[in-house]
């Protein structure tokens, strides 16, 4: 499945900070960073339970937040990708 993650932590702790970071690391572990705060994921049903499982243990919920969103395939049709950072499709082979 492919997923769209969005966080936004707050940062003005050093806790704050730390989950931040921590959050970032999780989300690298999965897929790749779009945006500063946005991940492009592929993975299967397993992959995503423990994904979500391992995001939400990052987060505190009266300060932060963190959405999953599940994405139509195949990817390639319904996304425009406009200026410098391109995405990498994973997928495709890789030539190099």
């Amino acid at each position: 499945m492919w997923i769209i993650i969005t966080y936004d932590v707050s940062t003005e702790t050093a806790g704050g900070r730390r989950r931040l970071r921590k959050m970032a690391r999780v989300c690298t572990d999965y897929g790749q960073r779009v945006q500063k705060s946005v991940f492009e994921c592929s993975v299967n049903q397993v992959q995503y339970e423990k994904l979500r499982r391992k995001a939400l243990k990052c987060i505190e919920e009266e300060e932060d937040s963190l959405r999953f969103y599940h994405m139509q395939e195949p990817r390639e049709k319904h996304v425009e990708e406009f200026g410098c950072k391109k995405v990498i499709d994973f997928d495709d082979p890789l030539i190099v």
